[in-house]
């Protein structure tokens, strides 16, 4: 078992999953020709003269985002009907001939730089509309030629973001995607940027109804990776009913030690949680009373971003370009209840204690927000953190973050609490921690806190602890 342990702790995230991992939050646009048809897939044969946005104003969705506190986006350049939102010099099936005339890419790549966003772009390989899709390579030139456009024009990217979806060709034949020139591409011209979904770096988490694992682990075997099995689960053509999918039980643990013990390899692929802020991808004016509710919002944020996963949120333009104040008012709301939540860490001047402490490391660590950690005694029997108050405080949120540049360690862990009327008392048991944990309980004024770690890989190694 030694082993295996061993084997496990010695998978740990790149830097450019890391840095992924910290925004925690990010949006995309689903914006295109499918906003001026009223569908959710277009086919190609749309008349791109009907895309002709009045009031289109990329300034406005960073404002938004910055309100919401999201802090990266990613736009749908192309989506499956091969319409593309930039200049690109190989189609003319694009934005550019159109009577609007206009970078869209490149005027949300402004913005993104006035406002302090990172951005990313979301490229199609299936284009239903490019008449040598389907042929094999000469279509795979096509794609990394605009691939290479928008790696290269519009400054630098956090995330290249692939689905699986694949129909035929006009002749009848489905695309072999060259999945390995892709990666090559985006490896050599945009080094830092993840290659997310159908990519080595980030999955999906495998809905679209923002449902999560109560066990998230970024620690899976190697086939979890497989642009074919990806593929196949992703959506295959336009159902509402699929987007409303939950996990199902079979892909409800990817990462436990019964699971990972059978692995011949193992790889860090940490999961996305994507859903969309409305029952559709792109603007339908039928939705704009079927915005999620904050309570649903907040849900899902609470849930993915603490639970180890990045909250992807899809926010769709309006058709005239701008977006509408019902997913406005509701993204503020939600921006407004992530800064008041996480305001005041009562942790910063409370005393704390380990009960195993390897030397090197302190327990007071857990209190520094930078990368600094507490790491216990290898193979102990049982380690805890004892963490007194100055006062009593009324808490909501307990944040527990691991040090994963030290890969993802703990299994199970139990929350105890003394009160100013209660002697110690369990308030919260949960299993992994990983990037982040958020434990909500009851409103409840603690006096101090024992975090007891009750099953992990050699050793837990928690890099921060906060009480909001």
């Amino acid at each position: 078992m030694d082993d295996l342990l061993e084997k496990l702790i010695s998978v740990v995230p790149t830097e450019n999953q890391i840095n992924w991992q910290k925004l925690e939050y990010t949006a995309f646009f689903h914006y295109g020709i499918n906003s001026f048809t009223d569908r959710e897939w277009g086919t190609g044969k749309e008349d791109i003269s009907i895309f002709s946005p009045k009031n289109l104003n990329t300034d406005q969705w960073c404002e938004v985002l910055k309100r919401a506190e999201i802090k990266a986006c990613i736009i749908t350049a192309k989506h499956h009907d091969g319409f593309c939102l930039w200049n690109t010099a190989y189609t003319n099936h694009s934005v550019m001939h159109t009577p609007f005339k206009r970078d869209i890419v490149a005027e949300l790549a402004a913005s993104c730089k006035k406002y302090g966003i990172k951005l990313g772009v979301y490229l199609s390989p299936w284009d239903r509309h490019e008449s040598v899709y389907g042929s094999g390579e000469e279509y795979n030139n096509y794609f990394c030629n605009q691939l290479t456009e928008l790696l290269t024009n519009y400054g630098k990217l956090y995330s290249v973001w692939f689905d699986g979806a694949c129909g035929e060709g006009p002749n009848g034949k489905k695309q072999e995607y060259d999945w390995k020139r892709y990666y090559e591409l985006i490896r050599k011209l945009q080094p830092e940027a993840v290659i997310s979904v159908c990519g080595p770096d980030v999955r999906w988490c495998g809905n679209e109804a923002g449902d999560c694992r109560e066990s998230e682990w970024s620690v899976v075997p190697a086939e979890v990776f497989s642009q074919s099995d990806i593929m196949e689960k992703s959506q295959k053509n336009d159902d509402a009913e699929f987007r409303k999918q939950g996990l199902d039980e079979q892909t409800n643990d990817l990462g436990s030690r019964k699971i990972v013990e059978k692995a011949d390899k193992l790889i860090w692929y940490p999961a996305e949680v994507n859903v969309s802020i409305r029952p559709g991808w792109f603007y339908h004016e039928s939705e704009d009373l079927l915005v999620k509710s904050l309570s649903d919002l907040k849900r899902i944020y609470l849930n993915a971003v603490g639970g180890n996963g990045l909250f992807l949120l899809n926010i769709p333009p309006h058709k005239d370009g701008y977006i509408t104040t019902y997913d406005e008012e509701r993204l503020t709301e939600l921006g407004s209840f992530i800064r008041e939540a996480f305001q005041e860490n009562y942790a910063v001047k409370a005393q704390v204690t380990a009960s195993s402490t390897e030397p090197g490391s302190d327990v007071y660590n857990v209190l520094e927000e930078n990368d600094t950690y507490w790491k216990a005694i290898d193979y102990s029997a049982c380690c805890d953190i004892v963490i007194r108050l100055k006062e009593p405080e009324v808490l909501q949120y307990i944040v527990l973050q691991e040090q994963i540049k030290l890969s993802q360690r703990v299994e199970r862990f139990e929350v105890w609490a003394e009160t100013e009327v209660t002697e110690e008392r369990l308030i919260y048991s949960g299993t992994t921690i990983g990037y982040k944990k958020i434990c909500a309980i009851p409103p409840t004024k603690i006096i101090s806190l024992r975090i007891v770690f009750k099953e992990y890989r050699v050793a837990p190694v928690i890099q921060t602890i906060g009480l909001y």
